[in-house]
């Protein structure tokens, strides 16, 4: 096929160089972003361009820093700047300012099926803000951390977080895997 039939192969080849050099296959990416796997192929190839929001989500996927993410931004020729996508992230005010940003822009909401594989991480990484809380589940593979989880939370749900992980080492602890029984009762 020439390359006038394949508009977008520059971006397509960019997008599959990061997805071969972060080990994932095509079916691991397609249904982390939740797009059919020959879609994916499509863009890889260069025959398709991706639609904002799944951009946005292969950004965010691979982690991408901010200059390669506003380049293949730019390889796909949006209308939109990315930047304009990205803002509501990037904000590090107080209150006020987080609730005007969030009243000008329509929030977007991403729902996907639920996932029941667990991951098993060997680190953590928390980071906070006047937001909430972000938590970054790593592997360390061949000396080198890779994010497996990222879970985001408001500051609530993390003390109850906080408050169920206790009773959960207490009842290890303690208990083990005997059966619980009501605190008032006696053994026969």
């Amino acid at each position: 096929m020439t390359p006038s039939k394949k508009p977008y192969v520059t971006l397509g080849k960019h997008l599959k160089t990061v997805r071969e050099k972060s080990k994932r296959s095509l079916e691991e990416v397609s249904g982390a972003v939740e797009l059919d796997e020959t879609q994916l192929r499509l863009i890889e190839d260069g025959l398709k361009r991706p639609d904002e929001e799944v951009m946005l989500l292969l950004i965010s996927y691979y982690n991408m820093a901010d200059q390669e993410a506003l380049h293949l931004w730019e390889l796909a020729q949006y209308d939109s700047d990315l930047n304009d996508h990205l803002e509501l992230t990037q904000v590090q005010g107080d209150d006020q300012t987080m609730q005007n940003l969030m009243s000008s822009k329509p929030m977007i909401m991403l729902l996907s099926s639920v996932d029941v594989r667990t991951m098993y991480s060997d680190g953590v990484e928390v980071n906070w803000n006047q937001s909430g809380i972000t938590i970054n589940f790593t592997q360390t593979v061949k000396d080198q951390a890779t994010t497996i989880s990222k879970v985001g939370m408001s500051h609530k749900q993390a003390e109850i977080v906080i408050e169920c992980l206790q009773k959960a080492l207490m009842h290890v602890k303690y208990v083990g895997n005997t059966k619980l029984l009501p605190p008032n009762s006696s053994k026969s």
